[in-house]
């Protein structure tokens, strides 16, 4: 909608008190902590930054400051020993020291944060702070000073009207007003108490810009300038005025504005003998304004669906690769590079099969907040479908850069969610395609880098991995082996696989673990990693489990029948299986058919998946373990979840991740890791098993350490049945002297 606008001599005014401002001096910033160290690391930052700063170290040292100096902005902490920061805030109020507040604090807690914003901070930032967003945030309360002091230099500059000097009809339905050369309305008529909320004698003297809405202002202003220096013609636009009940309202109109012209004659001689005898001056404005607020507001759904995800608000998949055309333009010419990250959540479909869709959405929501809050405003963040998002990172300098925002992502993304009375914890897969290195297209870095998120699934999810040439699997590849695969187990082609699990101070074979191998007509053995993504997106990996679990308890009855009675058979199970409601049910049953002793399984879980619903999760281990049955908590160490749980399940076993033992002699921080857990595990009185052990160096500190139990290649692969059991019957063909 158009607007009116201060006289050119006015506009020059403030553009150049504006120039010799706040946003060109040096901004004074004073930065309170108590913390020495943190203290000055954030007062060299800023002066780095070309601020003048000035620290102090404590609450009773910010108001003596506070008392003698006048600040532009201050950063402060909460928690400081002889003053907090809340008395700081209290004290400004006090003494009516309006300096903006930045809150920079290691105290989370919603309390903490609604006493300081409802104290008049301008935000909030937790400790420990990215310096980016710290300098961001910085900078936009600089500019809201900036914009308030440049407001109130302007209104001090408006003058009242001159007379009414104009007749309009008040019977328009449009609203209809004139204004003098300075932009002070001197006429309106009714329609703008009916439309806008404003009596007439509210705005008559008052300058345009009183019911300009405040992101229209610098546009409302050209508008008028341009208006006022012509003869003749009109001119239309659109703009945003205000209503009087809400300063948040604002409604679009279309505003059209025709110069108010006075003609004086020419008392030159020479000219008054010409026909030209009169000169033209513009004295004011008449325009009318016209509502188009409910056209405007459908236009804009309508172009926000078309390029957004009305479910998270984020962009779509069609505003992302429009973004991405353009930022890869740009890096052709500036020679830059660019990164596109392809993000697939983990047990995001176990949350929404067992919860329901809902609280499905609602997980997609909070994820798309917090993936939000770990990028650069110059960054697109995408819903590209169901559970996968896009993210462009523009003009990267390196590939470092990509791995340091992956690596926030994935931390961020660790955190348990609150799904009502639900605890739930997801993981992130996540791609990465580098430009120009990883393809040159849109759709070439979209495929490439979803192409390396399935690499991350296939080691296992939550992580990242940046595209190879060596990744490079087409489609066509893809879909023939998803065909295949839903094809394996009617043709019989699959096979249960057995890795010894030993004892580590006799060297016994006490036990096996089940995994599955694909052996493939064409293709040969196919291992886990290179299927097991592919069967859980295509719903098969519960068919598999069950068909490894069913072959696993007939192969090893025959083991127990033959006179190895106390062999131990470990199976792992996937979150789908253990959170159906007919999990224990289905369990018992194949026991049963196999007329396999309880007793001789253990069942292994990740932490994640107990975790995922812990109370239903309870009930159904504390009714496995009364049949006998034993329970392993597989990957411990790497799971996000409370130790709390392991007193209130029926656990009997802990596993080692095998990360933790592979540099446990070179690192301490492992060796440390892998100490603690063996020492909480004997305090508990659990069994203790270290995957992964490959040396002998490595088999010899487990053994200091009190390790019971030990698995890994320095024994033995994961072999066919009859291989296994000939390594029973030799008595462990490895033996922990050699």
């Amino acid at each position: 909608m158009p607007i009116l606008r201060i006289s050119v001599e006015v506009a020059m005014k403030i553009r150049k008190k504006e120039q010799t401002g706040i946003m060109n001096d040096k901004a004074c910033i004073l930065v309170v902590d108590d913390e020495f160290r943190l203290l000055k690391s954030l007062e060299n930052m800023l002066l780095n930054q070309g601020y003048t700063v000035k620290s102090a170290q404590g609450g009773l040292q910010a108001c003596e400051q506070l008392s003698e100096t006048t600040f532009d902005l201050v950063l402060l902490d909460l928690n400081m020993a002889d003053m907090n920061g809340h008395q700081v805030m209290d004290f400004m109020s006090q003494k009516d020291i309006d300096t903006a507040t930045i809150v920079v604090s290691g105290e989370s807690s919603f309390t903490a944060v609604s006493k300081a914003l409802r104290r008049g901070a301008y935000d909030y930032l937790k400790k420990p702070y990215d310096p980016e967003e710290l300098l961001s945030t910085i900078d936009n309360a600089l500019q809201k000073v900036m914009l308030e002091k440049a407001h109130t230099a302007m209104q001090s500059r408006l003058k009242k009207s001159e007379e009414l000097h104009r007749y309009i009809v008040n019977s328009s339905p449009d609203i209809v007003f004139m204004l003098d050369q300075k932009g002070c309305f001197t006429f309106l008529n009714s329609k703008i108490e009916s439309i806008l909320g404003y009596k007439k004698i509210e705005l008559i003297g008052k300058h345009y810009q009183t019911i300009i809405d405040s992101a229209d202002l610098q546009r409302a202003s050209y508008i008028f300038d341009e208006q006022n220096s012509k003869k003749s013609g009109t001119w239309s636009s659109e703009l945003r005025l205000k209503a009087k009940k809400s300063d948040h309202t604002a409604r679009h109109f279309e505003i059209t504005l025709f110069p108010i012209e006075n003609k004086t004659k020419n008392n030159n001689s020479a000219q008054a003998k010409s026909s030209h005898a009169t000169s033209t001056h513009v004295i004011g404005t008449y325009g009318t304004a016209r509502d188009i607020t409910d056209r405007k507001e459908a236009e804009e759904f309508i172009n926000f669906q078309a390029y957004h995800d009305l479910l998270t608000r984020l962009p779509n998949r069609a505003l992302f690769k429009d973004r991405l055309n353009i930022s890869l333009a740009q890096a052709k010419r500036n020679k830059n590079s660019v990164a596109v990250m392809f993000l697939d959540l983990d047990r995001f479909k176990i949350v929404n099969d067992t919860l329901g869709h809902a609280m499905g959405d609602r997980l997609l929501q909070s994820v798309a907040l917090r993936l939000e809050n770990c990028v650069r405003k110059c960054d697109t963040l995408s819903r590209f479908g169901g559970d996968e998002f896009t993210l462009l990172l523009p003009s990267i300098s390196s590939a470092e850069d990509a791995r340091t925002i992956a690596k926030k992502v994935i931390s961020t993304l660790k955190e348990p969610f609150m799904l009502g009375e639900h605890e739930v914890f997801v993981g992130v897969s996540i791609g990465i395609a580098l430009y120009p290195e990883a393809g040159c297209s849109v759709d070439e870095l979209i495929q490439n880098a979803d192409v390396a998120m399935y690499h991350v699934k296939g080691r296992g999810k939550d992580g990242y991995q940046f595209f190879s040439e060596n990744m490079a699997v087409n489609t066509s590849n893809r879909l023939s082996l998803e065909r295949d695969l839903r094809n394996a187990l009617d043709q019989n082609e699959f096979r249960v696989f057995y890795q010894p699990q030993i004892n580590a101070q006799t060297g016994k074979v006490i036990g096996v673990e089940a995994l599955v191998r694909w052996q493939h007509p064409e293709r040969g053995l196919i291992y886990p990693g290179d299927f097991i993504p592919l069967a859980e997106e295509t719903r098969l990996m519960s068919d598999i489990n069950d068909w490894v679990l069913s072959t696993a308890c007939k192969e090893i009855k025959g083991w127990i029948d033959e006179g190895h009675s106390d062999i131990r058979l470990s199976v792992n199970f996937s979150p789908l299986q253990v959170e159906h409601p007919k999990f224990v049910h289905r369990l018992l049953a194949h026991l049963r058919l196999a007329n396999f002793p309880p007793e001789n399984l253990e069942i292994e879980l990740t932490e994640n998946v107990i975790m995922n619903d812990l109370e239903h999760m309870v009930q159904k281990l504390n009714l496995l373990a009364e049949h006998g049955l034993k329970i392993a908590i597989d990957d411990f160490g790497t799971g996000y979840s409370s130790l709390n749980y392991l007193h209130k399940l029926p656990i009997h076993t802990l596993k080692v991740d095998q990360s933790f033992i592979h540099d446990i002699q070179d690192s301490e921080n492992e060796a440390c890791i892998v100490n603690a857990i063996v020492s909480m595990a004997h305090g508990l009185k659990l069994n203790i098993i270290a995957e992964g052990v490959e040396t002998k160096a490595q088999l010899e500190y487990l053994k200091v350490l009190g390790c019971q139990e030990i698995q890994g290649f320095y024994f033995g692969k994961a072999e066919p049945g009859y291989k296994a059991l000939n390594l029973i019957n030799q008595g462990a063909s490895h033996s922990l002297a050699c």
